[in-house]
């Protein structure tokens, strides 16, 4: 099992084709939201192509689930052929059971208590563009941060990322070089 996870790619096509590569042949992608448009208080940058982006996304080769953020209007509907209008995805994929939301609109702690009722063992989101691996009430929360406008520093240096659900593990990597910079065990289900 592999599972991608991204949010916040905000229109910036090569962030979106880098993460594809550390994805490699994954079986689903998840995204958290802020597909298309670029943050509000911050201008447009280099590589930001909406309509590219979009081809990209109703091409990508592996089933992809999006939940809308805060920065994506419903009128993307019109581009994009996969749904995004729901500020929440959930989904059971192997023996995981995974509650998606941008994370913009309820603090982490009620997002937990929505997962609870749904069973959900991982809470995915993105918005601060930091990533994070946390155990929040028995669920594991991860946040991959962003390939397109990072927070994330490292070594004197803004580092974009990108995460990935493994059988065993969760890990966040940075997205120009694919070294894993947190990892946390997926218990088991057994």
């Amino acid at each position: 099992m592999k599972i991608g996870v991204i949010s916040d790619t905000h229109g910036i096509v090569s962030a979106w084709n880098k993460a594809i590569e550390i994805f490699g042949e994954a079986d689903l992608i998840l995204h958290a939201g802020d597909v298309l448009y670029h943050p509000p208080r911050i201008p447009p940058i280099d590589g930001y192509d909406i309509p590219g982006l979009v081809e990209r996304l109703n091409s990508c080769p592996m089933p992809l689930v999006i939940a809308r953020g805060n920065c994506d209007p419903e009128v993307y509907s019109e581009l994009l052929e996969i749904p995004a209008l729901s500020p929440y995805a959930f989904l059971q994929f192997q023996n995981l059971r995974i509650l998606v939301h941008h994370g913009h609109a309820m603090s982490i702690d009620s997002l937990a208590k929505t997962a609870g009722k749904y069973e959900a063992s991982i809470i995915v989101t993105g918005h601060t563009h930091l990533p994070a691996i946390d155990n929040v009430n028995g669920l594991i929360h991860i946040n991959p941060g962003s390939p397109a406008h990072p927070k994330f520093e490292l070594d004197g240096r803004l580092v974009p990322t990108v995460g990935l659900i493994e059988d065993d593990r969760i890990s966040i990597v940075e997205l120009e070089t694919g070294r894993e910079v947190i990892a946390y065990p997926i218990p088991s289900t057994d």
